[in-house]
């Protein structure tokens, strides 16, 4: 019997030898480890087939299918991976991408506006249909004093940018905050219309999980996330 048993035992090592795998773990990795590898898998379905009763042999269709549940378990801990590779990977573009806008302008919805570095305003609105007549206004936030004002004409539908460029040395010197107003007549006489500005970012940040957000700190706008930015000047 235990030439039988020997014989056996040296057949199951022939075949791992021909697989390439090891049966051989350090005290170490079995201590460690406390999941079932390829190797482990392919030890024991070799003893299994070894080790099965002769008279019920098990079917082809069985172990088909246990390699198959194997091989999807496999595919997916290496999609795991994968995608925790990617993710880390997105997250240093997204860092390096943000820190790009340091300084720049980006365009969010609001009122408020101040002069950016080449002493300028800029800004759009959206028109749910065309307009006769257009107006953007800019008034001191803090007095409400009229500062400048400008007729757009008539409008199409859609975006409509518009600007202040001349704006006086005291204003821009002071960084004074100012409050835009735009107004347009679809129909209905004329109507306030929200409208969108072009803000300084003051800094950004990312924080540790790479599926946290990457946050910009906008001038007058405090955190936005810098996913809905669309537009940068």
């Amino acid at each position: 019997m235990s030439n039988v048993e020997s014989s056996g035992a040296a057949a199951q090592q022939a075949i791992f030898d021909k697989l390439g795998i090891s049966t051989q773990k350090s005290a170490e990795e079995r201590a460690t480890s406390d999941e079932l590898g390829q190797d482990d898998f392919l030890q024991l379905m070799t003893a299994q087939l070894q080790n099965q009763d002769p008279f019920a042999p098990m079917e082809n269709g069985d172990f088909i299918a246990q390699m198959a549940q194997f091989s999807t378990v496999s595919g997916i801990e290496e999609i795991n991976q994968n995608f925790e590779s990617l993710a880390a990977e997105m997250k240093q573009t997204r860092i390096a991408t943000t820190a790009t806008l340091l300084g720049q302008s980006v365009l969010v919805p609001g009122s408020m506006a101040r002069p950016d570095d080449n002493g300028e305003i800029h800004g759009v609105f959206e028109l749910p249909q065309a307009a006769s007549a257009s107006r953007v206004s800019f008034t001191d936030a803090s007095t409400g004093e009229l500062l400048h004002s400008e007729d757009l004409g008539p409008q199409g539908t859609g975006l409509v940018g518009f600007s202040w460029t001349e704006i006086p040395s005291e204003l821009r010197e002071g960084n004074r905050k100012i409050k835009v107003e735009v107004s347009a007549n679809t129909g209905k006489g004329m109507e306030t219309m929200g409208p969108s500005i072009y803000a300084r970012v003051l800094s950004t940040s990312s924080f540790g999980d790479p599926s946290d957000t990457a946050t910009l700190d906008v001038e007058d706008y405090g955190t936005i996330d810098a996913s809905t930015i669309s537009r940068i000047r």
